[in-house]
């Protein structure tokens, strides 16, 4: 018996692929053609176990409790789908993104439940390294549409994770949603400095594809897309390559398109009491109608340009006090290594603040901020040039954390007063969306919503 019981079983042999699929990935081919869910089971079960930190350890920050060593996948392996908490928001941090915000059309509740139980099938298929439906290319014959695109047939699971959000306007009078609204779900008010495209900006629904392999990120977006034909419509898309964060102690910090690391004190998978303040929404936090969202986290998602020409004229020192960091080590100015403890008080040679007043990491630390702290998920981006010979090109941030308007509105608010950075910046695009809890089995995407 397959995991999807009403799949066909493939008769074709599978092609082969490459030693690491074969020993811990499964293809979409491949997991078509298993013939016993334990077998798929075990393939499943044991992608978790052998991720490879292929990017390299890092220390702990200096007298620092040692994390626990993070579990490790192979880059083609599957992740599961359900669970206490939606997959990829802690989940070590793939090299690729999709991200697409939606708007929905269709005026009727029933469309709209219904399409996120059919979104929640397909997720979980593809997730698991299978075509978005059952029969895949071949379903419904030769005169009618494919079930599934097609472009990621025969390719692993790459570590996939797709993760859904619900924008401040899906809970407006459309669908009946309007007491199911969080109270901490509300639209961000406006930053100084900010330059927002409305055709960049908010959504009633995200869905977040996060993937090893660009083409099996693009390929879940594309499919959930198709599928949700005349009750949703594209708002808005961000692709992203190179992760700006680490999210699991196995790996190494990486770096933005200044070419600083990037999130080095961001927090970790293994620190899960930390997760339960910053980042989970705990029991009681949303009271009434909102208490769905419990387990569930708040996702923030902006644009960032970068403006790369400016910046790569400008003096290296001046880049390091910009930042807090040296460029290479990625050590706090002042420090020797990149897990150095921030010292604000430290003194240079010329008796000024060895780390600016006005440095990037200083005002975003949570020692000017009353202990705030979020996890941050981001990616680079290079969306060709903007017509007159410059690159459109920076970061696609995106945060997860249990109270936007507690942690990221007093974190942004200092950054657009006072940050050096903000010569080199200017935010486009910005969103902020309710991302559920995880799915226990049998469970869809719309039972709490609708229930």
């Amino acid at each position: 018996m397959s995991p999807f019981p009403s799949d066909p079983v493939a008769p074709e042999p599978r092609e082969p692929l490459n030693a690491a699929t074969d020993e811990a990935g499964v293809s979409r081919r491949r997991l078509l053609g298993v013939s016993g869910s334990a077998a798929v089971a075990g393939l499943v079960a044991g992608g978790v176990g052998t991720y490879a930190a292929t990017r390299g350890g890092q220390d702990a920050p200096a007298g620092a409790p040692a994390a626990p060593a993070a579990p490790a996948l192979a880059l083609d392996a599957s992740i599961p789908f359900r669970g206490v908490h939606q997959a990829g928001i802690v989940t070590p941090a793939q090299d690729r993104l999709h991200f697409v915000a939606l708007d929905v059309v269709t005026k009727d509740a029933a469309q709209l439940r219904e399409l996120l139980k059919a979104w929640t099938r397909a997720a979980e298929r593809m997730t698991a390294g299978a075509e978005a439906a059952p029969g895949g290319l071949v379903g419904g014959g030769p005169n009618r549409a494919p079930e599934d695109t097609g472009e990621a047939y025969g390719l692993p699971a790459s570590g996939l994770t797709i993760t859904i959000g619900y924008g401040p306007s899906l809970f407006d009078d459309r669908f009946g949603l309007t007491s199911k609204k969080p109270a901490a779900l509300r639209e961000l008010p406006a930053f100084f400095g900010d330059q927002l495209d409305p055709r960049r900006s908010g959504g009633d629904l995200c869905i977040q594809a996060c993937a090893n392999d660009p083409q099996v990120a693009v390929h879940a977006v594309r499919n959930l897309v198709r599928l949700g034909f005349g009750v949703v419509a594209v708002r808005w898309s961000q692709l992203g390559f190179g992760r700006t964060s680490s999210t699991s102690t196995a790996q190494a910090t990486p770096r933005n398109m200044f070419g600083f690391k990037d999130g080095t004190n961001n927090l970790k998978a293994e620190e899960p009491e930390s997760l339960a303040q910053h980042v989970w929404v705990a029991p009681g936090d949303e009271k009434g109608g909102g208490a769905w969202m419990a387990g569930g986290s708040y996702l923030v998602a902006r644009r960032i340009r970068m403006h790369i020409e400016v910046w790569d004229r400008t003096p290296l020192q001046e880049q390091e006090d910009i930042i807090g960091r040296d460029k290479k080590e990625g050590a706090p100015l002042g420090g020797a290594k990149e897990f150095d403890i921030l010292d604000f008080t430290k003194k240079g040679p010329d008796g000024e603040p060895a780390i600016p007043v006005d440095a990037h990491v200083k005002l975003a630390h949570e020692s000017q901020l009353g202990g705030v702290r979020i996890l941050r998920r981001g990616y680079n981006f290079t969306d060709g040039s903007d017509g007159v010979g410059h690159l459109d090109a920076g970061l696609f941030f995106l945060a997860y954390m249990r109270d936007p308007e507690k942690q990221f509105v007093p974190m942004q608010r200092a950054l657009a007063k006072s940050d050096g950075l903000n010569e080199y910046i200017e935010h486009n695009g910005s969103a902020v969306f309710a991302c559920p809890p995880g799915l226990a089995d049998g469970e869809h995407w719309g039972q709490a919503l609708f229930a």
